[in-house]
């Protein structure tokens, strides 16, 4: 099932272009096709696992910079070389998702095949994205340190902290409200694919 992420840089009229950055942070991402510069300060990439559609977004929206737009559904196949030339439903409901983003207050939105699952996986993807734009940079630290596989233990080290204190950090950063969502938003949008 294909995913479009079609991103805009928020005020790119008033500050450098951020998208060579963004394509290399997105450049190990697999794709079906992969991240590309679509148009002036526009990336867009064709995903086929929504796990890894709300991954991205979470980057992105940690990064803060980007307005981003999901659609869900058919593409034609076989598959262009190039994000650019691709068409069919998915690419239009996901210029059609990022319009709606730059009009929201958390610039993520989702439209799909089926209209109630995209709404619902826009709203679970609205809720996690607001948890990430509040995260604290201690938060942060705790969580890709656990993220990376070391312990409570390890990380607290690591971070010269006591070990309650990384489990503060993860709470205050609501990891464990980001898990629970993540997986629902993945299965909202697998059926708003149709």
């Amino acid at each position: 099932m294909p995913f479009v992420l079609t991103v805009d840089q928020r005020g790119s009229r008033r500050s450098a272009d951020l998208v060579p950055g963004v394509l290399a942070e997105l450049s190990g991402v697999p794709a079906l096709l992969r991240f590309e510069r679509t148009a002036g300060d526009e990336v867009q990439g064709l995903l086929d696992d929504p796990l890894l559609v709300v991954e991205v977004v979470r980057r992105l929206v940690r990064d803060g910079s980007w307005s981003i737009g999901v659609g869900a559904g058919a593409v034609q196949t076989p598959l262009p070389v190039s994000t650019r030339a691709g068409a069919w439903p998915a690419f239009v409901a996901a210029r059609a998702a990022v319009e709606a983003a730059k009009r929201r207050p958390v610039r993520v939105a989702v439209r799909g095949a089926a209209a109630e699952p995209a709404a619902d996986a826009q709203a679970v993807l609205t809720a996690l994205a607001a948890l990430v734009e509040r995260r604290s940079a201690q938060a942060w630290e705790a969580i890709e340190l656990v993220e990376s596989g070391r312990t409570q233990a390890e990380a607290s080290a690591e971070l010269g902290v006591t070990r309650q204190a990384v489990g503060q950090r993860l709470a205050a950063g609501l990891w464990e409200v980001e898990r629970d969502l993540g997986p629902v938003a993945a299965r909202l949008l697998a059926r708003a694919a149709g």
